[in-house]
């Protein structure tokens, strides 16, 4: 699953596997994708397509998807408006939606995270969460507690499977737990340790019990699944079978792209062993050993909506509109400004964009193309109706670089290039590309290792700045990830 696709889960329908990941801060919430074979994977829609639950405002985290008695429901973290992280489900009638919101299972005061159903060995529906007590530098426990047929709430007390060790390669947290029955025991998948990041140290480690509730162990040989020279900080994934063979579809930072490019789906299998553990081919080597190929993207905006890929701060959904194969997209004051992006998946990336009609753009708006961390955090190259301004947004604040003057013209062809996923040149033309000048002036790249928040890949794509009374036309958008 090539891009930024953290906390993968995936299940089984007919012939079908079906996946999900982790969204954060960048809505739609919630990825919906599909595969006959667990590794060609098509982006097919999302949870929530038309905006957040009320209940929630951000941190859309760790999706698990199952499918039980002809219903597909979808266990999901997020921050609940005026309180902490919360796990909630939502359900549809099939993988593909629409799905109805049935609001938050658990909250705790430290938090609730990364829910699994699972039943136990009599039957009974049980969610599986994480308390974040890590946030507040104290100890993650594991709980387990009954849920109603409906899904919409818990009953009965809750109960401790295992924590954290402070003392072990397990760090100060346990978490994304994936439990799954084999031969008799319930084995629980974990990760542990720091998940995100340059400095991150997340592994994967395994424990069983013979009943759900516990007594649990850990395995004496964790971790299980370990960097290699390829994928980097393994961790929080779903277990599945698939013709006799187990896998883990879990996350990890490409060695060459790390935190630009985000935490990647990975596809790792393992086999049993005779003591009844899960060993992984190869030590810690992946099913695909090396990162998808780069995946590029093109938009003409011809069609009726923005393609499903296009992504935007979860609490600033911009307005727009398409027509006659153009973009007009309404400009926000707020923030740095109405963001589209697109998930990049190398480190090494060109996007393209051709603005129209600069010279009418009304004072005060500027548009463009960016490179988004987040709401907060931008590179771009944004036109006003005279001049262009290579803009540097961080933590809120504008600075601007460097400008140029543009020749009244009727569009303009902006370029952004990056390298090693932090190097970002900047470039614009008036003729379709035939005169190339960069910004600055003297061609060199800007750093952009601000960029990243550090739970999040960056997005390349579209940015408008100014009242929301004004609109800027884009022709096209093109982002072309090389190796």
């Amino acid at each position: 699953m090539a891009g930024d696709y953290p906390d993968p889960s995936v299940t089984k329908v007919g012939n079908t596997y079906w996946a999900t990941a982790t969204s954060s801060n960048w809505g739609p919430a919630f990825p919906l994708l599909k595969s006959g074979n667990l590794t060609s994977w098509a982006l097919v829609g999302h949870v929530f397509p038309d905006g957040p639950p009320a209940w929630a405002d951000y941190y859309f985290w760790a999706p698990e998807i199952s499918q039980e008695n002809g219903r597909t429901y979808v266990y999901y973290t997020a921050h609940q408006r005026g309180g902490n992280l919360a796990v909630g489900v939502a359900s549809a009638p099939n993988p593909a939606g629409p799905y109805t919101d049935h609001g938050p299972l658990v909250g705790q005061p430290h938090g609730s995270i990364d829910g699994f159903p699972m039943r136990d060995e009599s039957g009974r529906l049980y969610l599986i969460w994480k308390e974040d007590g890590n946030s507040v530098q104290e100890p993650t426990p594991i709980w387990a507690q009954r849920m109603n047929e409906e899904r919409t709430a818990l009953v009965g007390e809750k109960v401790e499977l295992f924590r954290n060790d402070a003392s072990t390669w397990e760090g100060n947290l346990v978490e994304g737990v994936s439990l799954v029955r084999h031969n008799g025991y319930f084995y629980a998948f974990y990760a542990a340790n720091g998940c995100c990041g340059s400095g991150c140290t997340y592994a994967t480690g395994v424990a069983r019990a013979e009943n759900l509730l516990g007594p649990w162990e850990k395995y004496s040989r964790n971790p299980v699944l370990m960097n290699n020279d390829t994928w980097k900080c393994p961790g929080h994934g779903t277990v599945v079978e698939d013709k006799g063979r187990w896998y883990l579809l879990h996350h990890a930072y490409n060695t060459d792209g790390q935190q630009f490019v985000g935490r990647q789906g990975v596809l790792s299998e393992f086999v049993w062993t005779e003591s009844g553990w899960p060993s992984f081919k190869g030590g810690s080597t992946p099913v695909a050993s090396t990162a998808a190929g780069p995946r590029s993207f093109n938009d003409e905006f011809t069609g009726p909506a923005l393609r499903s890929s296009w992504q935007w701060p979860i609490e600033q959904r911009p307005s727009y509109r398409l027509q006659g194969g153009r973009l007009y997209l309404t400009a926000r004051p707020d923030h740095s400004g109405a963001a589209l992006g697109q998930t990049t998946t190398s480190p090494n990336y060109t996007a393209v964009t051709t603005l129209l009609n600069y010279t009418a753009l009304p004072a005060g708006t500027r548009a463009g193309v960016a490179a988004h961390g987040d709401q907060d955090n931008a590179l771009a190259l944004l036109a006003d109706s005279q001049k262009l301004a290579l803009t540097r947004i961080e933590k809120g604040e504008t600075r601007i670089l460097e400008e140029a003057v543009l020749p009244a013209d009727k569009s303009v062809q902006l370029w952004l290039r990056v390298r090693e996923g932090r190097r970002f040149s900047f470039l614009w033309s008036v003729d379709e590309g035939k005169t190339m000048h960069p910004l600055p002036a003297d061609g060199t790249s800007v750093d952009g290792s601000f960029l990243p928040p550090w739970d999040r890949g960056i997005r390349a794509g579209l940015l408008v700045q100014g009242p929301s009374s004004t609109k800027a036309v884009f022709d096209f958008f093109s982002l072309s990830n090389q190796l």
